[in-house]
């Protein structure tokens, strides 16, 4: 299985899709469905994580007074 850390955010919430696709199927024995719904909340974590850090960039964008973005602070740690 791919590392979950090094996904974008997209390729996550296509990953995240594809579990809960396959749970729904119900189509895999118990184990696999524990070890399914255990990556998903994985998958979700990441995903609320890129999520939040775009938001915080987002809220760091700097307008001008005609309301053009004129600059960014770059997030913490970063």
């Amino acid at each position: 299985m791919d590392d979950i850390s090094a996904m974008s955010f997209e390729d996550a919430m296509a990953a995240l899709e594809k579990v809960v696709r396959d749970l729904e199927q119900g189509q895999v024995t118990l184990e696999a469905s524990i070890a399914l719904y255990e990556r998903g909340a994985q998958l979700r974590s990441h995903c609320d994580k890129l999520l939040k850090a775009a938001e915080d960039r987002v809220e760091k964008i700097t307008l001008s007074e005609t309301g053009e973005a004129v600059s960014t602070q770059p997030l913490e740690g970063q």
